[in-house]
C-alpha cells in the first residue's frame, strides 16, 4: 500500500505541475507472470510512442523469424551468350536481402577488409570467371520506400533511413564541416564516403553557435539533392554530420566495382539496379554472405534506438505474409496479427512505421504492458528480447537514469523520444523480487526534453518500491 502511495505522490506532482497542464501521459503496470494489472493511470489513452514502438516490431520479428534467423545476400555469375556473335557477356549479380547489418558499423569496422572479404569470396569460389559485364543489383526484395508520414525535418537525417532491399553502411553518409568563430558559416570539408561529394549537390547554411550538433539535412531519399541548416559548435575541424544515403545499392557497387577492378576481376562497367525480380539458377551461385543471428540485429535495433533496422525487419517480415514483399504496410500486417492471435486487443494501436519515427503512431500503455508480459512468459521471446534493452544506470539511453537507486540495474526499458514525447517500457525488479511489465508514455508537454526525463524518472524509481 505504502508503495502505490508514493506512486500516488508522484502523480499528483504531475498534476500541479504548470509545464504538463496541457499534456496527456499515461501508465500501465502488470505483473510480468500473470499480466495482472498492479497500478495504471489513463491506461487506455492512445498516445504517440516514439521509438517504444519498437518493441512491438522487435518482439514480432523474434516471434515470427525465430532468433537464429539469417538474411542471406546471394552472389551469382550470370553468363549470357550473344546468339549472333557468339559474345559472352558474364554479370556478377547480387540479390539483396533486406540485411541492415551488411556492411554496418556495429558489426564491421574497417570498409576496405569487409570488402575485400566479399571479393576474396568471389574470387575463390568454383564457379567463378572474371566478369566482363556489370555488377547487376536485384533489388526487388523490398519496395524500398520510406513510410509515409516520417516528416520532411526527418527523412534527411541519418535516423531518417528506411528500409532498402540492399542495405549498406547502416544507409547512412557523413558530412565533415570545418567552423571558426561564434554566428560564422561553417564550411564543407569531406564527405565519406569521398566520393560522395562529388555526387553531392549541397546547399548549406550552417552556423558555428552553441556546444551541440543543430544540423539538419534535407532532402529526397532517393536524390543526391540536399539541404543542410542549423549550427555546430564553433572552432570545430571536421565536425560530423551524419545524413541517411541516397541509393545505397548504387554505393555498394560502385564501391565494389572499384575494389574489383584494382584486383582485376572484372572490367570498368556501370553497375546496373534492378527494382524487378532477376532470375538465376541454382548453379550460377558463388556464395551466400550470412548476417549475425536476428537476436543480435534485434539487440542493436533495441540497444541503440536505430530506426534503419526497426524498418529492415517490418519489411522482412512482411514478406512472410501472403503478399511475399517486404513493404511497410506488409509488416505492419503481419505484427498486428501477430500479436491478436496471442490475445492481444489492439484497439488503441495505430501503428505506421516499425521504428515510431513518425508522429502518426499511436498505442495505449496497456497494450504495450500487455506486450511485455505475453513476451515475459514466452520462453523462446523473452531471452532474446530482454538482452535488447537498455540497463537503468548502465547502458543505451538508460545509462545516466536512475543512479544512485535500487532502479539502477533492476530496470530494464526500451526509450522513446521525439519532439513533445516521450516514453519508456520494459521490466523492473521490484525490492521485494517481483517481476513487473511497465509502460510510461507522455506526449505535449513544455518541458525541455531533459526536465522531462527528470520528472519521469520519479516514476520509474517508484515502481521498485512495488
Amino acid at each position: 500500500m505504502v508503495a502505490q502511495q508514493n506512486i500516488d505522490v508522484v502523480l499528483e506532482g504531475y498534476k500541479k505541475d504548470k509545464e504538463l497542464q496541457h499534456a496527456s501521459y499515461s501508465f500501465c503496470v502488470m505483473e510480468a507472470s500473470t499480466g495482472k494489472i498492479i497500478k495504471e493511470y489513463n491506461f487506455e489513452l492512445a498516445l504517440i510512442p516514439a521509438s517504444t514502438l519498437k518493441i512491438m516490431t522487435t518482439s514480432a520479428a523474434l516471434g515470427i523469424l525465430g532468433k537464429d534467423y539469417t538474411y542471406k545476400t546471394q552472389f551469382y555469375i550470370s553468363t549470357i551468350t550473344d546468339t549472333i556473335t557468339n559474345k559472352v557477356t558474364r554479370n556478377l549479380v547480387i540479390k539483396g536481402s533486406g540485411d541492415p547489418s551488411f556492411n554496418s558499423q556495429y558489426f564491421n569496422e574497417n570498409d576496405t577488409l569487409f570488402l575485400n572479404g566479399l571479393i576474396t569470396k568471389i574470387k575463390t569460389s568454383k564457379n567463378f570467371k572474371p566478369i566482363t559485364g556489370s555488377i547487376v543489383i536485384d533489388n526487388s526484395a523490398f519496395d524500398n520506400t520510406i513510410p509515409s508520414t516520417w516528416i520532411w525535418g526527418d527523412i534527411g537525417n541519418y535516423f531518417g533511413s528506411g528500409a532498402t532491399s540492399l542495405s549498406y553502411k547502416d544507409n547512412k553518409v557523413s558530412l565533415f564541416y570545418n567552423s571558426d568563430a561564434q554566428n560564422s558559416w561553417a564550411k564543407l570539408a569531406d564527405t565519406k564516403p569521398t566520393y560522395f561529394i562529388k555526387k553531392l549537390q549541397l546547399q548549406s547554411q550552417v552556423k558555428a553557435f552553441g556546444t551541440d550538433d543543430n544540423a539538419v539535412v534535407y532532402g529526397d531519399p532517393n536524390t543526391y539533392i540536399r539541404f543542410v541548416s542549423g549550427t555546430i559548435p564553433p572552432n570545430k575541424k571536421n565536425y560530423e554530420v551524419e545524413a541517411q544515403m541516397p541509393e545505397p545499392a548504387v554505393f555498394f557497387a560502385e564501391e565494389l566495382t572499384t575494389q574489383m577492378q584494382k584486383q582485376k576481376a572484372m572490367l570498368n562497367s556501370k553497375p546496373i539496379i534492378s527494382s524487378q525480380k532477376i532470375n538465376v539458377s541454382a548453379n550460377e551461385l558463388l556464395f551466400t554472405y550470412q548476417s549475425p543471428k536476428l537476436e543480435k540485429i534485434v539487440y542493436y535495433t533495441n540497444l541503440k534506438s536505430d530506426n534503419h533496422y526497426a524498418e529492415s525487419l517490418l519489411n522482412t517480415i512482411g514478406s512472410t505474409t501472403s503478399a511475399k514483399q517486404g513493404s511497410t504496410d506488409n509488416g505492419i500486417t503481419a505484427v498486428e496479427n501477430f500479436w491478436k492471435e496471442r490475445g492481444i486487443d489492439i484497439t488503441g494501436l495505430h501503428m505506421v512505421d516499425g521504428s515510431g519515427l513518425s508522429r502518426a503512431n499511436t498505442i495505449t500503455t496497456k497494450i504495450q504492458a500487455s506486450v511485455l508480459s505475453k513476451i515475459y512468459k514466452d520462453s523462446l521471446l523473452y531471452s532474446a528480447f530482454n538482452a535488447s534493452l537498455p540497463v537503468a544506470g548502465k547502458s543505451g539511453s538508460m545509462a545516466n537514469l536512475c543512479k544512485g537507486t535500487f532502479a539502477e540495474n533492476n530496470l530494464r526499458a526500451k526509450t522513446g523520444y521525439i519532439n513533445r514525447a516521450r516514453g519508456y517500457c520494459g521490466y523492473v525488479k521490484t525490492k521485494s523480487g517481483k517481476e513487473l511489465a511497465f509502460s510510461v508514455l507522455f506526449n505535449n508537454y513544455t518541458s525541455t526534453p531533459k526536465e522531462m526525463k527528470l520528472k519521469i524518472e520519479k516514476l520509474l524509481v517508484a515502481l521498485v518500491e512495488l
